[in-house]
């Protein structure tokens, strides 16, 4: 049984445990359909289940473990254990009601991550921005909001943000087109702030900032901003996360990694190296 590592989240858990029922039903050879008229369901419960994407209730686990032919008290046990700490809720769970439940997920996914690799294109990405951005930011997108709303929106953030600097804190590798850089959001001030920020950033060494710049032309991520997340756990597939308007993409299909990380791949090759960055950083801030 897989052993999972003391510092994971619940999202991280859910997928774990998704993961594993998935092993066993298959090894099984019973069909989804199959599966969740067991539990009163249905075969996209199953589906839900699997990729982790919702809590898991005890009673249908165990009935799931009985069809799979996991008899052993261990065995069970240890999956049933997981069932408990999966449905733990996060730190975030006081901020649902700012939350939409398509992020939510990402910010456990964020929370358990081992690697971040992210592509900018119009935004300094959220875990690298000041106080200061990050309110321009959200006020420009949260159209009527009331300010009490926004100070909790800039919160969050901020909170996120203590993942690059805990116990556990991941290797960030951000790579952020010029033209976010350039664009002065919450003006002059605000934005020189922001650039000196990741100047001082680059010196942690869990933290690379990578810039794609206006003379290189045309590039392999044109279709857009994308960030991809590696977990402690083997069991734990690479996701790749694609934010659209109202919505997110959550990809971790084998071809669907392979391709952007190839992608991620060529956007570092062609962007700046660390020393490259803070001279652009610099010159983008004396120009403004």
């Amino acid at each position: 049984m897989t052993q999972t590592q003391p510092g994971q989240g619940p999202t991280a858990l859910r997928i774990l445990l998704g993961t594993q029922l998935r092993k066993l039903r298959e090894t099984k050879g019973i069909s989804r359909h199959d599966a969740g008229h067991l539990i009163r369901g249905s075969e996209s419960k199953i589906s839900r289940m699997e990729l982790g994407r919702v809590s898991f209730r005890e009673r249908d686990v165990a009935d799931l473990l009985t069809l799979y032919g996991v008899a052993e008290d261990d065995a069970r046990g240890a999956i049933l254990d997981l069932v408990e700490r999966a449905n733990e809720p996060g730190w975030w769970h006081r901020f649902n009601d700012l939350l939409p439940s398509w992020f939510q997920a990402y910010v456990g996914l964020e929370e358990a991550a081992e690697r971040i690799r992210t592509y900018e294109v119009q935004f300094v990405p959220g875990l690298l921005q000041t106080k200061e951005y990050a309110r321009a930011v959200i006020t420009a997108g949260a159209v009527g909001a009331a300010p009490e709303e926004i100070a909790r929106r800039v919160d969050l953030r901020l909170e996120r943000q203590r993942v690059l600097e805990g116990p556990r804190k991941p290797t960030f590798w951000a790579v952020i087109d010029e033209a976010a850089l350039r664009r002065p959001i919450g003006g002059t001030e605000v934005m020189r702030g922001q650039l000196q920020h990741l100047i001082e950033l680059m010196s942690q060494s869990n933290v690379t900032i990578q810039i794609m710049p206006f003379d290189f032309g045309g590039h392999a991520a044109e279709g857009g901003a994308f960030s991809i997340l590696r977990f402690p756990d083997a069991e734990l597939p690479d996701i790749i996360y694609v934010e659209q308007l109202g919505s997110a993409l959550y990809l971790d299909k084998r071809d669907e990694v392979d391709r952007y990380s190839e992608v991620m791949e060529r956007l570092c090759a062609v962007s700046t190296t660390p020393a490259e960055t803070i001279e652009i950083l610099r010159k983008i801030s004396r120009e403004l």
